[in-house]
């Protein structure tokens, strides 16, 4: 036992001292457990987090707190292509084609979660600016797991076609109401900030200063790739010109989501040829994410999942999200005039929850702006990540069966 403590030690040293070497083997060890996972029905990310979760300093220690802490531009990255991908679904050919229905239901789906869950939040003892926050994060689905049981069981037909309407506008709604709530909530963290009055007119001047630099940055690219036709051209200025819009963003104690969120939008609706920014982006992503959840993992501490606390607020969380969702969609269908099955069932398909929603808890936890708040909110923010984490586990065991269910009951209707 003592020989192998020596050689762990001995490796982690070895792997502090190379953050190539880091990167290397987390990328490595996170396909393992990527794989691995999927031979019991999780999604890939819960292997790219436990392994992450071995690598860090709460299991062997390899990766240590200040390590993952260098690796940070991963995440900065990660999240700004997250968003881009996310403007990117602001297609006004694609939002007319949907209809006023799956508009209707996607704005009472996430406004009900959000709603429902900050003040359940507030009820078990959360603090406000972390209720809304997570009332926020609250509203996010995952639609890989969905998709992919659609595929399998080859489904088509109205009730699918909704059901793509629906987790495709999901996760914009997300980001849009976290930008504007993560912006009040700095506010009412920051001791120096007086009067709502102050907090509402600093979060509209956040967002839009950040929805301006991300508009500029989704004109720079079109401009400058429109008569461009090589991949690899295209590719390096668009990089180029998010790597530097996202860290203006940050600088500017600004919101690299919406600035992000904001390119994409504009990219998209400039010209439909801007598909192939897209397109060009869709290679590098795969290891860029992977990245962004091993070392995500590092910083877990599972111990927190065994606090009785956690467990209660946790579930009283999953609990209200999956009861806000499923009622959200039902109402916002029922208003529409919308009956059968996409009424009954489309809202079990919004119970899925993972990338979106661990990558938003992550930026918060590493914000400059909450940062230097660290001292004082360690322990809630602590909480909130392991009450994320506690749901996106629980909603991607359960999620996929519920969906499964539904579109099931769809294509026996149809």
């Amino acid at each position: 036992m003592d020989l192998l403590t020596t050689e762990l030690i001995a490796l982690r040293d070895v792997v502090n001292e190379s953050g190539l070497f880091t990167v290397g083997l987390l990328l490595f060890f996170g396909y393992i457990m990527g794989k691995l996972v999927t031979k019991i029905k999780l999604p890939e990310i819960t292997g790219y987090i436990f392994a992450g979760l071995i690598m860090g300093d709460a299991v062997t220690g390899l990766v240590h707190h200040e390590m993952g802490e260098s690796l940070k531009f991963v995440t900065d990255l990660a999240l700004g292509l997250i968003a881009l991908t996310i403007g990117g679904e602001f297609y006004s050919a694609k939002l007319k084609s949907m209809g006023k229905e799956i508009v209707v239901m996607t704005i009472f789906q996430v406004g009900l979660a959000f709603v429902v869950v900050s003040v359940t939040m507030l009820l078990f003892g959360v603090e406000l600016p972390f209720a809304l926050l997570l009332g926020a994060i609250s509203t996010a689905t995952a639609p890989a797991a969905t998709v992919a049981i659609v595929q399998k069981l080859r489904a088509h037909g109205k009730f699918i076609d909704y059901l793509y309407g629906l987790v495709a506008l999901d996760d914009a709604g997300c980001v849009a109401i976290f930008g504007v709530v993560f912006a009040l909530s700095v506010g009412m963290l920051n001791p120096e900030a007086h009067g709502a009055g102050q907090l509402i007119l600093h979060a509209f001047e956040e967002i839009g200063f950040s929805l301006l630099i991300g508009a500029f940055a989704g004109w720079s690219i079109h401009m400058m790739t429109r008569k461009k036709n090589g991949t690899n051209e295209i590719l390096l200025i668009t990089l180029g010109i998010i790597f530097i819009e996202t860290a203006l963003a940050i600088i500017l104690n600004l919101s690299p989501l919406m600035s992000n969120m904001a390119a994409g939008a504009l990219l998209i609706n400039a010209s439909p040829r801007n598909h192939r920014i897209f397109r060009s982006i869709e290679p590098l992503t795969p290891p860029i994410y992977a990245l962004f959840f091993v070392i995500a993992g590092t910083e877990l501490n599972p111990h927190v999942l065994f606090d009785k606390d956690i467990l209660i607020v946790g579930f009283a969380f999953i609990i209200a999200r999956g009861i806000a969702k499923y009622s959200g969609v039902r109402l916002g269908a029922k208003l529409t005039g919308m009956t059968g099955c996409i009424k009954t069932q489309l809202g079990l398909c919004m119970i899925p929850q993972a990338g979106v929603a661990i990558g938003l808890v992550l930026l918060i936890q590493a914000s400059p702006m909450i940062a230097g708040l660290s001292h004082l909110y360690a322990d809630m923010i602590a909480q909130m990540v392991n009450i994320i984490l506690l749901s996106v586990f629980v909603n991607e065991l359960i999620g996929p069966s519920l969906a499964r269910h539904a579109i099931m009951k769809a294509m026996e209707e149809d």
